[in-house]
């Protein structure tokens, strides 16, 4: 398989969340690439979410390795989804998250189904992760005896030289406030709604401070947080609004739980104001000395030549449909900037060595 060429093929498919159409053409290039591979390609499709890419080297769910990732991007001009290849990077829609290390996976399956490596290997794609992964919970709802010993997660960072550790849990909360319709000339007569949701965030804000880039930089940031993702309530501006809302996205450390937040957001709602939890995981937290980690990182340092850190991130990640069961999740991406910009580009060259790292993993894990 050429790596290069496949990351190019992948990209020029417009698979922005939701375009079905496309995604279906992504995923018939995906079992051609495969065919007479001796691969198990299956197109997992369930009702009323977009198909998952299921990819394995034996009729097997008890895996010992388990590539997650997707195959579906955010939505972007037409020339984006014409790769261009520039000093050493490559631009395009998909090019950093994640399309060109779902075919780092391909290459994976390709060499262990060529070197008949005495591994349960797959690979797991989902087709709408940049909308919530609905498509992912039905795969594993219906596959609930799934399992991998280690997960190999790209869908990460940006940067080569670290490894991902720990992960917060997002946590989407909706804040509901009720008023009293009346004439904006005699608010008297009415209760604001938009006043009491202003008040209610104000309280939020009290116990989860405002970070911003025209602010100093939190020198603890691994910290629970909360954004205000939108606030709505009115329809014109001489009516007193009887309703209003915010979604808020909350993101938390492995030191809170979603029942310590909604202690907090007890504390917070003013009368008439209340709250849903739209949805809600669980973070992802690895240990930095777990033997398989530290063999992952020896082989990507001698590989890169130059020291790898640990980091923890904001995001969440699908590896969590795993990490719950007790899979060891190795979360390590390539470098590049711009996901979900104009600019998104990755280095050519840390593609083609987390495949390679990829690859000496495996062999290791195999016995080679």
């Amino acid at each position: 398989m050429n790596l290069l060429q496949t990351v190019q093929d992948l990209i020029k498919f417009r698979t922005e969340t939701g375009n079905l159409s496309e995604i279906d053409k992504c995923m018939a290039y995906c079992q051609k690439l495969f065919e007479n591979s001796g691969a198990i390609v299956d197109v997992c499709r369930y009702e009323g979410v977009s198909p998952v890419l299921f990819v394995r080297n034996q009729p097997t769910e008890d895996f010992d390795v388990v590539v997650l990732g997707h195959l579906d991007v955010v939505p972007a001009a037409d020339d984006m989804f014409k790769p261009v290849i520039k000093n050493g990077k490559m631009y395009g829609r998909g090019t950093l998250d994640m399309k060109s290390f779902a075919a780092v996976a391909f290459n994976s399956m390709f060499h262990v189904l060529e070197n008949k490596l005495n591994l349960k290997f797959g690979i797991i794609l989902s087709t709408d992760e940049e909308k919530g992964s609905a498509s992912t919970h039905a795969f594993m709802n219906a596959h609930p005896n799934i399992n991998a010993k280690i997960v190999l997660d790209n869908d990460v960072g940006g940067d080569i030289l670290k490894i991902v550790s720990k992960c917060k849990n997002p946590v989407f909360v909706k804040i509901i406030a009720e008023g009293l319709e009346a004439h904006g000339s005699t608010p008297w007569e009415g209760i604001d709604a938009n006043e009491k949701l202003m008040m209610t965030c104000a309280n939020i804000r009290k116990l989860y401070p405002y970070f911003s880039k025209e602010l100093p930089e939190p020198e603890n940031k691994w910290q629970d947080t909360v954004h205000f993702a939108s606030i709505k309530g009115g329809d014109v501006s001489n009516i007193i609004s009887n309703h209003a809302e915010a979604l808020c996205d909350f993101r938390l450390t492995e030191n809170s739980s979603v029942a310590d937040l909604r202690k907090n957001l007890d504390k917070c709602m003013e009368k008439g104001v209340s709250y849903k939890i739209v949805s809600e995981s669980t973070p992802v937290v690895m240990d930095e000395k777990n033997p398989y980690i530290l063999d992952y990182k020896a082989f990507a340092e001698n590989i890169l030549g130059q020291k790898i850190a640990f980091e923890h991130i904001g995001g969440a990640t699908d590896s969590r449909s795993f990490a719950v069961k007790g899979s060891i999740v190795i979360m390590h991406s390539g470098t590049g900037e711009g996901m979900h910009a104009s600019g998104e580009y990755v280095v050519i060259d840390s593609v083609e060595k987390i495949a390679d790292i990829q690859i000496k993993f495996l062999d290791k894990l195999a016995g080679k």
